[in-house]
């Protein structure tokens, strides 16, 4: 990761990226505004995302399925969650499919990444990117927009499961082995159970448990800003 990451924040970068930027669906994602770290975060717009991927190398493997859902006004607005397939290069792993249930004959009818991603971008715009273990779906969808566009993806992140790790130290608890995992903590919570490796299914289940994060950490006398929940503003 270049240094320069660590010096300019996420405007700065939006705005050097612009710059030189051609258009294209990457442009007007960048044309868009980044929420302030310092506004209120309920007042801030949200998209809770989850790849389902046939690996988690970035450099090697490929996004499969895309699910996202939009958060506001402190709830989820699922008549506008969307949830499609990208068709791969490659066949899809063996190891991989008995995870997500993917099978090359399905994902061969889709459309190409290339196809599929400008989707994506246009429901990111001024929003902020909620996902657990959020590294996975940003490294992925910075690979994607370098190779398709030739520059990378920024964009604000919130990730549910460095609000946990918060919430655990500021108890002063151990963190155990798979205490941080998706379903292990939405059970802390209350919040229903959900299978698995859907991409839509686990963008709804991460989107549900930022939201109970949120409520929990509000607790506090300041009123709670973005800057308080992101890992990148």
């Amino acid at each position: 990761m270049s240094i320069w990451k660590f010096l300019f924040n996420l405007d700065e970068r939006r705005y050097w990226y612009l710059r030189k930027m051609p258009a294209g669906p990457l442009r007007e994602y960048y044309e868009s505004t980044f929420p302030t770290p310092d506004t209120d975060w309920r007042q801030v717009e949200y998209l809770a995302l989850d790849f389902e991927t046939t690996g988690l190398d970035k450099d090697k493997d490929e996004i499969l399925s895309i699910g996202y859902v939009p958060i506001r006004g402190q709830s989820l607005r699922l008549g506008e969650a969307d949830h499609f397939l990208s068709r791969p290069v490659r066949a899809i792993p063996e190891s991989s499919a008995v995870i997500h249930g993917i099978m090359d004959d399905t994902a061969s009818s889709a459309r190409p990444l290339e196809e599929a991603l400008p989707r994506l971008l246009k429901s990111l715009e001024s929003r902020v990117l909620v996902a657990h273990h959020a590294a996975v779906e940003y490294e992925f969808l910075s690979k994607a927009c370098k190779r398709i566009y030739g520059y990378p993806f920024i964009a604000p992140v919130v990730d549910t499961l460095a609000l946990e790790v918060r919430i655990f130290r500021s108890m002063d608890k151990p963190i155990r082995s798979g205490d941080l995992r998706l379903d292990k903590a939405r059970v802390r919570y209350n919040l229903p159970r959900y299978p698995a490796h859907n991409a839509l299914i686990d963008a709804i289940a991460a989107g549900e448990l930022f939201l109970a994060q949120s409520t929990y950490r509000k607790r506090r006398k300041r009123a709670l800003r973005l800057k308080d929940m992101t890992v990148i503003t």
